[in-house]
């Protein structure tokens, strides 16, 4: 496994567009996990970003683009000192903070809809996740993974 010296030997950014399309996520998250591990991500930590990316270009997909084939979902890699940082950026408008959190007796009771998952499972597998806009009216998911 090839590690980085995060002083000199930075890989380069790399950035993806995938389709607002149920499916193309896949894409994603093969993007994002292969990055992890030239930025060497064990193979635990790079798992657990797959299914934050994943979750992020879900709801990109669904809630920022509505599901547009117009409208694509990017997918931004870099390192930033010590830390691997993607953003998941969609034309979305963004959602009101805080975000309702999901109470498991009630989704198993069925109280509340099984969906509704993904911000908890993105917050609890990376390291930091905030949400922005963009000067291009943009919504900007980023993780951050500290290496």
């Amino acid at each position: 496994m090839r590690t980085v010296d995060k002083r000199h030997d930075l890989p380069s950014p790399v950035s993806v567009v995938i389709p607002s399309r149920p499916g193309f996520e896949k894409v994603a998250m093969d993007a994002a996990s292969s990055y992890g591990k030239l930025v060497g991500l064990s193979a635990e930590r790079r798992d657990d970003l797959r299914t934050a990316v994943a979750e992020a270009c879900i709801n990109a997909m669904e809630h920022g683009n509505r599901f547009s084939d117009e409208t694509g979902v990017e997918l931004i890699l870099r390192v930033r000192k010590t830390t691997l940082v993607i953003d998941v950026v969609d034309f979305g408008s963004g959602f009101r903070h805080p975000v309702k959190r999901p109470v498991l007796k009630k989704k198993i009771s069925g109280e509340e809809p099984a969906r509704g998952w993904g911000l908890f499972l993105i917050e609890r597998l990376v390291d930091e996740v905030e949400f922005t806009r963009t000067k291009q009216k943009k919504h900007v998911t980023r993780l951050k993974m500290h290496l």
